[in-house]
């Protein structure tokens, strides 16, 4: 898992004041994507643990920041190390993470890590379907998703802006 960029204060990736870590690798490959270079799964630095521990570190010297939201590329091309991430994440003390993904929620309520996320932004981007005014989201097919409630409920919680 590689990370490509990042972005220490963002209020575009999620609500509140934000870390953004964009990963690298993503297979959806949709048409008008606004990060195509993060396409290819070779670039970026390989994520360690010396560097979660730095970021994290970058985290709490700002008492400004609400969260880290991970997008990419698509977070979830590396399924097998998500968990990792998530759970590292937390025990930096992140307390809200949001995850951009191409999947459906319908497609990974199985997965045993997906309560660590907050909040999901799910769902390909679809150029004909894009709305500069949404939030949050490039386009309206796109669902934002309490996972938290969601697991709960036994229902997708969509959140609405």
């Amino acid at each position: 898992m590689r990370l490509l960029h990042v972005e220490h204060e963002t209020i575009s990736d999620g609500v509140g004041l934000r870390m953004a870590l964009y990963l690298s690798g993503c297979r959806h490959r949709c048409k008008g994507c606004h990060n195509p270079e993060s396409w290819d799964e070779t670039k970026g630095v390989l994520i360690t643990e010396d560097l979660i521990q730095a970021l994290g570190e970058q985290y709490q010297c700002n008492p400004l920041l609400q969260g880290v939201t991970l997008t990419g590329g698509d977070p979830l091309f590396h399924k097998e190390r998500i968990p990792w991430l998530l759970r590292r994440l937390r025990s930096l003390g992140v307390p809200n993470i949001w995850l951009y993904t191409g999947y459906l929620f319908e497609d990974i309520t199985k997965e045993e890590w997906l309560h660590e996320i907050d909040v999901l932004v799910e769902g390909p981007f679809v150029l004909e379907l894009h709305d500069p005014a949404l939030h949050f989201r490039g386009s309206s097919n796109q669902r934002i998703i309490d996972v938290k409630k969601s697991l709960e409920k036994k229902r997708i919680e969509e959140i609405t802006f």
